[in-house]
């Protein structure tokens, strides 16, 4: 981990002009519970989470397709000793044409490692960008609130490794049988079976990572687990970074729904790949595998290379 700003990017096969519009529209993916003009600079509004987060921001550039940035003006935190500590920080969405598609690239200027927030902050905006505005802009529809139980937790509760979650209404079974498929949502070239005990099979994306699993829990309709044997990854000092940790999915009903509770358990912020690998699990676990499941197809992602 270093100081620098929290960022993520994404891309997207739509224009600029949607993508502007999407982040414009904060209600339709960040949260519904905000009151106040959100489009214009000079706007004022306000952003509220139960009584975990409250803030107040400024519109302070809207340039149409091309950039949008709000300051925060005020913050209050239910889980940290500075209360404040969002204040005077920046929240920046950069929009530009590559190659045909459209890149977003978000930056929270000022929520750095140093912030006692700054891993819940980090796992909740991996959520809100990755997950639901990417989500918005491909197929109009987001999920706002969804970083609520990220927010929720207090630092700490999440340095078993990274987590993330989400709700379908498909049955625990089906579910199941969808994250077994791991070659049907998760981007890159697959050798092997995740679909009994002791399976074996193998992950590769390009020349950036590769990696081994074995198949160490199954349990139909309530959990997933596998044990990383082998991990090499080309972007980082330590290249077996994952080798060893267990990547794990947790099935439950609740109500009318099914939430998936993804966990990759050894991914914790203080290790060099934490940024860029939990930003492609939640592309892959809130994008393309909710969507696997909820739709039965899904497109696979093109993940974005990080800096040797």
């Amino acid at each position: 981990m270093n100081n620098a700003d929290y960022r993520t990017t994404f891309i997207v096969e739509q224009n600029p002009d949607a993508v502007f519009a999407a982040v414009s529209n904060p209600r339709g993916w960040w949260s519904e519970d905000i009151a106040g003009r959100t489009a214009e600079a000079g706007d004022v509004w306000y952003y509220f989470a139960r009584d975990l987060h409250r803030c107040t921001l400024e519109v302070v550039e809207s340039v149409p397709g091309k950039r949008v940035a709000w300051r925060v003006l005020d913050n209050h935190f239910s889980f940290t000793a500075d209360k404040t500590e969002w204040i005077g920080t920046t929240l920046v969405f950069d929009i530009e044409r590559v190659d045909g598609r459209t890149k977003l690239t978000f930056t929270h200027v000022g929520l750095v490692p140093d912030y006692e927030c700054y891993e819940v902050c980090h796992d909740a905006w991996g959520t809100y960008i990755n997950g639901s505005l990417k989500n918005l802009i491909v197929t109009g529809k987001g999920s706002p609130n969804a970083g609520a139980e990220l927010t929720a937790r207090k630092p700490g509760e999440t340095s078993g490794g990274f987590t993330t979650s989400f709700k379908v209404p498909q049955t625990p079974d089906e579910v199941f049988a969808a994250i077994v498929n791991p070659h049907a949502w998760w981007s890159g070239d697959h050798d092997g079976s995740a679909a009994r005990i002791g399976d074996v099979f193998t992950y590769r994306y390009k020349d950036i990572h590769y990696s081994k699993q074995q198949v160490t829990e199954l349990v139909p309709g309530k959990r997933v687990a596998w044990t990383v044997l082998e991990g090499t990854l080309n972007f980082v000092e330590d290249k077996t970074e994952w080798t060893g940790t267990t990547i794990t999915f947790d099935i439950a009903r609740t109500g009318a729904m099914t939430e998936i509770v993804f966990t990759h358990v050894g991914l914790k912020p203080q290790v060099e790949c934490y940024d860029t690998c939990s930003d492609a699990w939640t592309s892959l676990i809130r994008g393309s595998l909710k969507e696997l499941i909820e739709t039965g197809r899904t497109e696979l992602l093109e993940l974005d290379a990080p800096a040797a």
